[in-house]
């Protein structure tokens, strides 16, 4: 779950590269197929869910689409919402883990304006971080919001453009998946 440019599918695509896994990305948008066409072209499976206007994916969405996948079994499947920072965040999607991404561009107020979304956050990933030195941003002051909200999440900063940061995020997608 993240804001639109955030680089959810970005950020996907760069663990998919370092996962040896058979895995499946469901893409949830309003409209269009764009992120799923970018996974296929990187070599990877991918179904498209488009809500044709709501906010946020639903558990029956996936369940439909779940059910049309005749060729598993996958050992991981990433869901990648809609990017909204309000709506995804009540909705039980059958999920194991959420994961919120946030990046420098949008700002190191995102806990405090959406508490909601960080507070359900099983990780949270901070990209974009090579950009640190080129806009301003505080990680004390946006670390102290997810703080507020969630004590237990941890904080994986990442770049795609630098690839820093991307190993921890996959060693983190092991752990859980063990």
């Amino acid at each position: 779950m993240a804001s639109p440019g955030a680089g959810k599918t970005s950020l996907i695509l760069s663990a998919l590269k370092l996962i040896n896994q058979r895995v499946l990305v469901i893409e949830g948008d309003i409209a269009s197929s764009i992120d799923t066409l970018k996974i296929k072209e990187g070599g990877f499976e991918a179904l498209q869910i488009n809500t044709g206007g709501s906010c946020h994916l639903t558990a029956s969405m996936i369940k439909k689409v779940i059910s049309e996948v005749k060729d598993g079994p996958y050992k991981l499947i990433f869901i990648e919402n809609v990017g909204n920072l309000v709506c995804p965040a009540p909705y039980d999607l059958g999920e194991n883990y959420k994961i919120v991404i946030s990046s420098l561009p949008e700002g190191d107020d995102k806990p405090y304006k959406y508490p909601k979304i960080f507070s359900v956050a099983d990780v949270i990933i901070l990209n974009k971080i090579d950009l640190i030195n080129s806009i301003d941003y505080n990680y004390e002051y946006f670390e102290k919001g997810v703080r507020a909200v969630n004590i237990k999440a941890p904080i994986i900063k990442t770049s795609c453009k630098t690839g820093e940061g991307l190993q921890g995020w996959v060693n983190w997608i092991y752990h859980s998946l063990n």
